[in-house]
C-alpha cells in the first residue's frame, strides 16, 4: 500500500507543477486551482508513504520520477525541448533510482 501511495504522490505533484505551468505566470489563475489542491496531495500522499518506506528511498524515488515525469510531461505538452545534455540527466537521475532500490536490497 506504501508504494500505491508513493505513486499517487507522485502523479499529484506532476499534476499539481502542470497546473503550476498552465497558470502561465499566474495571468490564468484558474489553473492555480490544481496546484492548491494537487501539492498538499503530493506531501499527504507521501506522508504516509514514509510509514512504510524509508525516507532516503521515498524522497529520491519521489523526487526522481517527478522530475523525469515532469520533463516528459513539458515536452509533450508545452513542447519544450529535451535535448542530448537533459536527456543525460534524465538517464542519470533514472540510473540513480535503480541503484537506490538496489542497495536497499
Amino acid at each position: 500500500m506504501a508504494w500505491i501511495l508513493l505513486l499517487l504522490a507522485i502523479a499529484s505533484e506532476i499534476f499539481a507543477t502542470t497546473c503550476l505551468k498552465l497558470t502561465d505566470g499566474f495571468t490564468k489563475p484558474v489553473f492555480l486551482i490544481g496546484s492548491v489542491i494537487g501539492y498538499p496531495l503530493a506531501f499527504g500522499f507521501f506522508g504516509f508513504s514514509l510509514k512504510e518506506i524509508d525516507v532516503s528511498i521515498g524522497y529520491a524515488i519521489w523526487s526522481g520520477i517527478g522530475v523525469i515525469g515532469t520533463s516528459m510531461l513539458g515536452a509533450m505538452l508545452f513542447k519544450e525541448q529535451i535535448g542530448f545534455t537533459k536527456m543525460l540527466c534524465i538517464a542519470l537521475i533514472t540510473i540513480g533510482l535503480i541503484g537506490l532500490n538496489l542497495v536497499k536490497k
